[in-house]
């Protein structure tokens, strides 16, 4: 055998055409599940490594994927990355990241300048306040498959996939109430992302649902971080009214809380509870340890990836599609009341 193994070599040996090899190669939806297998199980064997430029020539197309995300120390974005690649790789594509560092302006640049002929879709996550709209609309209208996971621009018609917010928010500031708590706060994220809304609709809907009082300034709106939820819990204090619990966007605003109001001596968890969302792994080290809603960001990875390769397998046969996974609550300490 040559050193280094084609698709030829494999379609001799298995007495079928190129093209039927590359197509089973690329998982195309047109090839028998048994040549498929066949093809796959040889190319396994003789050890073959795709050329990428090649293929990419002959098939009209890069096998290289973009991925636009805000962040790639976030726990939860990297937790995306590693669902995606596994996939990608898996069907012998490259990843190419660009990360926006939560910046309109960087996400701006980025999408302006994408180069798309060298990428056979793109993965995306918007940035905060992001207002790239109309670019990400002529991408696609270009012909480039685009697939929004977590942060989603609800204004363009592109595939999504995210995790249940709305369900999560509300089963989480139900568990406080069950808890006994009643005097809730929301800390949240940037108003105009679409998941924001979602958690600050599960959240009212919920204390609607058990009759609990709505306090506009019991709402707050911030950013992600630490510092942010450490600035919120500032604002939640200096109120006429001081709520007893907190419900936070996410995991590391939540930490931010606890730590605020252990300076100030509160018992978090008997005296004042605080849930997030994400299951952040400081959310189980932390003292005490911060009950969550687990997000399923390594299934939103895979499953945003796996979408994204049948657009650009089918393209302009392929419907849009949305897709919701749930998400699991996690009772710890910051919501013990005994």
């Amino acid at each position: 055998m040559p050193e280094h193994i084609t698709i030829k070599d494999i379609a001799r040996i298995l007495n079928i055409s190129v093209s039927t090899v590359s197509r089973a190669l690329r998982d195309a939806y047109d090839v028998n599940p048994e040549t498929r297998e066949k093809v796959l199980h040889l190319a396994k064997e003789l050890d073959y490594k795709p050329n990428f430029n090649a293929s990419g020539l002959a098939g009209g197309g890069t096998r290289n994927i973009g991925i636009i995300l805000p962040f790639i120390t976030n726990y939860y974005f990297s937790m995306v990355i590693t669902g995606i690649q596994e996939v990608a790789y898996a069907k012998g594509y490259n990843i190419v990241l660009y990360v926006t560092n939560d910046s309109p302006e960087r996400e701006m640049d980025v999408v302006r300048n994408l180069n798309t002929q060298n990428l056979d879709g793109v993965l995306v996550s918007v940035c905060s306040d992001s207002a790239a709209n109309n670019y990400f609309e002529q991408i696609i209208a270009e012909g480039t498959p685009v697939v929004f996971f977590d942060r989603v621009l609800g204004s363009v018609d592109a595939s999504k996939v995210v995790q249940d917010d709305y369900n999560g928010a509300f089963e989480a500031v139900e568990h406080l109430v069950k808890q006994g708590f009643s005097r809730i706060a929301h800390i949240a994220g940037p108003a105009g992302l679409d998941f924001t809304k979602h958690r600050l609709a599960g959240y009212l809907d919920a204390l609607e649902r058990y009759g609990l009082p709505v306090e506009p300034a019991w709402i707050v709106h911030s950013g992600f971080s630490q510092a942010d939820g450490e600035a919120d819990l500032e604002v939640l204090w200096e109120g006429k009214e001081r709520p007893d619990a907190v419900f936070a966007v996410n995991d590391r605003k939540a930490i931010g809380v606890i730590l605020q109001l252990k300076k100030r001596g509160i018992r978090v968890g008997p005296d004042f509870g605080v849930i997030g969302f994400t299951d952040d792994p400081m959310s189980a080290i932390i003292s005490p340890s911060l009950s969550t809603v687990a997000e399923p960001a390594y299934e939103v990875g895979k499953q945003s990836c796996e979408l994204l390769l049948q657009h650009i397998v089918r393209k302009n046969n392929f419907q849009v599609r949305e897709i919701t996974l749930p998400g699991v609550l996690i009772a710890r300490e910051s919501t013990r009341r005994s």
